[in-house]
């Protein structure tokens, strides 16, 4: 869990850009097979931006998908009302073609959705000319975004333009509170999930003399530093004197973020974001969990909507050496459309 994998039981996974740098995470491995050219592609789950931030600090196109697009039938779930598999990639054009093999109701997952499938292959190459891109003013208002991000934003604003699209300036009014409603409701989810592993159906079942013996070095020996903080975190919010308080108050503003992106779609086809403030930073430079968990401020909203969103990569920073990506959201079931709007922007960017 987390946004470099700094705390996987395998270890940090490197950056192929500069192997001083992290991959990104949580789907920071597969991510980094993509961009080192060791696989095609790959699958990688999205909670709160683990398909999306990764594939901004390596330079590939990861697509997290709406809640419900793709089964996860056979995934270990951490939060499950944010819970998506997606694929991870070297163009939108590839995850389009794994996305039609991926997507689908499943008996199996009975949050699947039932909506048919269309073909993302075949809708890539329709136009954009015309279509409205939201620029949220809430994402470009933030403290500490890298001046590099801010540029290759801007220039992916240009090749829009050029494209034949209009940008719509927009409001997404609860953005500031994605990050604290997110690591209240899916801590509380993960210490929800992680209680199955007590040792007996399922963890490293170690040796003790009683059961509760085996439970404690399970899960101390079982789960690392950022999953027992997060297991924490979320055993304290649900609570009995506390449900309330946290728990409960953070889903009603999950509720507005959720109505903020409504609206927005009912103005706009998408919405055009950074990924994250920062390209790859170097391991262990983000020492705290607070600075840890800001790395998501651009992905997380998305997430608590349940609505589509996708990384592109678009441009470098000024020094040439690590790449940056652009998010496009769109609404719920509309892949086809984010889709669409990135291979566009990488067709343009090949010519």
């Amino acid at each position: 869990m987390g946004a470099s994998t700094e705390t996987s039981a395998f270890g940090v996974t490197h950056n192929p850009y500069d192997l001083k740098r992290v991959a990104g995470g949580s789907s920071g491995g597969s991510t980094a097979a993509v961009a080192a050219n060791f696989c095609t592609a790959a699958i990688g789950t999205d909670t709160g931006g683990s398909i999306r931030q990764p594939a901004h600090f390596c330079g590939v196109t990861g697509l997290k998908v709406s809640y419900g697009r793709v089964s996860r039938w056979g995934t270990i779930p951490m939060a499950s009302s944010l819970d998506t598999v997606g694929p991870i990639a070297k163009t939108a054009e590839d995850c389009a073609m794994i996305l039609n093999v991926i997507a689908g109701q499943d008996k199996k997952d009975s949050t699947t959705l039932q909506t048919e499938v269309p073909d993302y292959v075949q809708l890539l190459e329709t136009s954009i000319e015309g279509m409205k891109i939201g620029v949220p003013e809430e994402y470009f208002a933030t403290e500490g975004v890298d001046t590099d991000v801010l540029e290759v934003i801007e220039s992916t604003k240009a090749i829009l333009t050029d494209l034949g699209a209009t940008l719509v300036p927009i409001s997404l009014p609860h953005t500031e509170y994605g990050v604290p409603v997110y690591y209240i409701i899916a801590p509380s989810e993960i210490s929800a999930n992680m209680a199955r592993f007590d040792g007996i159906r399922f963890g490293s079942g170690k040796e003790g003399k009683t059961l509760e013996d085996i439970y404690k070095k399970t899960r101390e020996e079982g789960f690392g530093d950022e999953l027992k903080r997060r297991i924490l975190i979320g055993t304290y919010a649900l609570s009995a004197g506390y449900y309330d308080a946290f728990y409960r108050k953070a889903q009603k503003v999950r509720t507005l973020i959720k109505e903020d992106f409504d609206n927005a779609f009912e103005e706009v086809d998408a919405i055009l974001t950074p990924v994250s403030p920062t390209p790859a930073f170097e391991i262990g430079e983000n020492s705290t969990p607070l600075q840890m968990y800001l790395e998501d401020t651009f992905t997380i909203p998305a997430s608590l909507a349940g609505v589509c969103g996708i990384s592109v990569p678009v441009g470098q920073s000024e020094d040439g050496n690590l790449p940056i990506g652009a998010q496009l959201i769109g609404p719920q079931s509309r892949e086809d459309r984010i889709l669409r709007i990135a291979h566009h922007i990488q067709e343009n960017m090949n010519q």
